[in-house]
């Protein structure tokens, strides 16, 4: 099983995992040690989607079968099998349930139709309350726990103490740069219990962090009717609470949705890290407006206040689009002024590109490729000179640091509660010779004595130390 793309890809996969070992199928370590290599692919945007054919071409090279999963084989189904001959199979969300039977077809050389794509946001209603029980029919990515009692259908796929625990999948809104919503479909929520039922078992599995993820997690029980307002912030410290879980983080939440309650639930909470990935992309009026999008440099930066009135250290990251069609200097010079006043963690500078089926794609006002170059030179030297300030204004704190690699005669390096997996920088610690050998999944109290860049030098410190 071969994994590209976000962190939902990665739960798919294990939950693609748990079917096949529930149909009969055994994992291999190596492709060269299987009869079929499954690969999840992505298909966000250009280069994702490059990486998903390159890897599919890489894994037909070792002469087994090959089969494509995952976004880009949802989104382009037959259309990518007819250009990719090599792939003995793309199969679409609607082949999960049976995919072991199809994994037995592909090895006898039985032909398994292509999957033909389709808008998945016309496969449940319109309306959010009537969806739980109309996804019972469906198939939706991430919830195939629903009837499978006590068990969870999940196998992991490493040994890493931190994983991606799936809240709901899809996404209502129509953001005009963003094609996720027609191949992932509606927004639907996972039941709280069957959640918090798979977080035990991850800890039960050495997982020591669970991080939520979701296309749009403030949307979090949406479908569950009136009582559905607050279950975000109700979840997450059910989740802090489960025996195993020493921090639970959440992801991808929308500014605009992101209500004073849960800011409140999630920068106060014991166990739960006060971080804030908020998808805020641009901050001025007339580019968001043009992205179908809400807020301002004046909202973002009073979103960011009233997270650190709770929280002053709390930890806060985004992503941002540059040249979107229409973009003048005076939009740019906004989303200075926000980056600027908002003392942000870490910051994804990303340049605009016509996207497969977008409204944005048959926008007016498109820059010159070299101009949105330029103007991604322009930002990311900006948010790598604030990020780093950022970091730099941590020396002297103390933060909890969750040990991930820890390797003889290496500094151990981990991630403190401000910095998520992959992308937010990381925690390099200089061991003492009174410390005890640390070990991955081990927690340790510690002082920021430097930075470099967006990552932390930090000197164990004894446990209470300023509690």
């Amino acid at each position: 099983m071969l994994t590209l793309g976000c962190a939902r890809n990665e739960v798919d996969s294990e939950e693609l995992a748990g079917r096949l070992a529930a149909g009969g199928w055994e994992l291999a370590a190596e492709p060269e040690d299987s009869d079929v290599v499954v690969v999840n692919t992505c298909g966000f945007v250009e280069s994702a989607k490059k990486d998903s054919v390159d890897t599919l071409l890489a894994a037909s090279d070792t002469g087994k079968k090959v089969v494509a999963v995952g976004c880009m084989a949802e989104r382009y189904g037959n259309e990518l099998a007819e250009s990719l001959p090599e792939a003995d199979a793309v199969l679409g969300f609607d082949h999960y349930a049976d995919l072991a039977e199809r994994l037995d077809d592909v090895v006898a050389g039985r032909k398994v139709e292509s999957h033909t794509p389709s808008d998945r946001r016309k496969l449940l209603p319109i309306s959010p309350v009537q969806r739980p029980t109309a996804a019972e029919s469906v198939e939706v990515p991430g919830h195939a726990q629903h009837g499978w009692g006590p068990r969870v259908l999940r196998t992991r796929l490493d040994t890493s103490p931190v994983a991606a625990l799936k809240i709901a999948s899809g996404c209502d809104r129509r953001c005009s740069f963003c094609a996720i919503p027609s191949f992932r479909g509606s927004f639907v929520s996972r039941q709280p219990d069957e959640i918090v039922a798979e977080a035990m078992w991850l800890a039960e599995n050495g997982v020591k962090e669970v991080f939520l993820v979701s296309e749009n997690s403030t949307s979090y029980g949406k479908d569950f009717g009136r009582d559905g307002a607050r279950a975000l912030e109700l979840l997450v410290p059910r989740l802090a609470a489960v025996p195993g879980i020493e921090r639970v983080r959440v992801s991808y939440l929308q500014p605009a949705e992101t209500r004073p309650g849960l800011v409140k639930a999630i920068a106060t909470t014991p166990g739960v890290a006060d971080y804030f990935d908020l998808s805020f992309q641009h901050s001025s009026e007339t580019v968001l407006r043009r992205m179908r999008r809400f807020g301002s440099t004046d909202s973002f930066l009073a979103l960011c206040d009233q997270i650190r009135e709770h929280s002053p250290n709390a930890g806060i990251r985004t992503n941002v689009i540059v040249g979107f069609p229409g973009e003048t200097e005076e939009d740019l010079a906004e989303l200075e002024r926000f980056l600027n006043g908002a003392r942000l963690d870490a910051v994804g500078v990303f340049g605009y590109s016509d996207e497969d089926g977008t409204e944005a794609e048959t926008f007016d006002g498109k820059l010159d490729e070299s101009v949105v170059a330029e103007r991604v030179a322009r930002i990311s030297a900006l948010v790598e000179e604030l990020t780093s300030q950022r970091a730099e204004d941590r020396i002297g704190d103390f933060v909890d640091v969750l040990i991930e690699q820890a390797e003889d005669g290496e500094d151990p390096i981990g991630r403190a509660a401000h910095q998520a997996p992959e992308v937010d920088g990381e925690c390099v610690l200089i061991e003492t010779e009174d410390l005890p050998k640390l070990a991955v999944g081990d927690f340790v109290r510690c002082e920021v004595v430097d930075s470099e860049g967006v990552d932390l030098i930090v000197r164990p410190a004894p446990p209470e130390a300023d509690r």
